[in-house]
């Protein structure tokens, strides 16, 4: 995903109107759900990510959920809830969560705007580059957690990292 700021021409543009550009920008399937929602599909390696941002003018924050289906067995819960802690322990903005009732595993995160400040294009599309990235790179280790017979840390450890340098 590119820096997206060379397409943005205002400063003073609504949040989920930038997002909304960003989406157009790469082609993803998007549904402004209001004026302060917008809803994506982002396809990854893996699976089709539903990305979901809002707007709250009371709380000045923009909020990312980033969510996928996940229906561990019972049986697997403390091991999935076990390699969430570790997989939260190795990043720094935003955070996995298991929601039971839906199935599915949520990646969030919220950018604060308090004090009239103002997201940037580049701010926004780091955050939704950012749940991407941590879903693709972490979604192996839970579904081996969940499905095979691998412990938390053993599926930490083949979790997909990041690469470094060039071929």
């Amino acid at each position: 995903m590119a820096q997206a700021d060379s397409f943005i021409l205002s400063s003073e543009i609504h949040p989920i109107d930038i997002v909304e550009t960003i989406a157009t920008h790469h082609d993803w399937d998007f549904d402004r759900l209001a004026d302060d929602q917008i809803a994506m599909a982002v396809e990854g390696q893996w699976r089709t990510y539903s990305i979901t941002l809002a707007w709250s003018a009371a709380e000045d924050m923009l909020r990312l959920i980033c969510t996928f289906d996940m229906d561990p067995p019972a049986d697997r819960m403390p091991a999935l809830y076990e390699a969430l802690n570790m997989a939260n322990d190795q990043v720094w903005d935003g955070a996995f969560t298991f929601w039971p009732s839906q199935r599915m595993m949520v990646w969030r995160y919220g950018l604060c705007l308090a004090g009239d400040s103002i997201a940037s294009a580049e701010q926004i599309d780091h955050m939704i580059r950012n749940a991407f990235e941590q879903a693709e790179r972490l979604y192996p280790a839970f579904q081996l957690v969940s499905w095979g017979d691998s412990t938390a840390e053993a599926a930490m450890d083949i979790a997909m990292g990041a690469a470094y340098g060039r071929a």
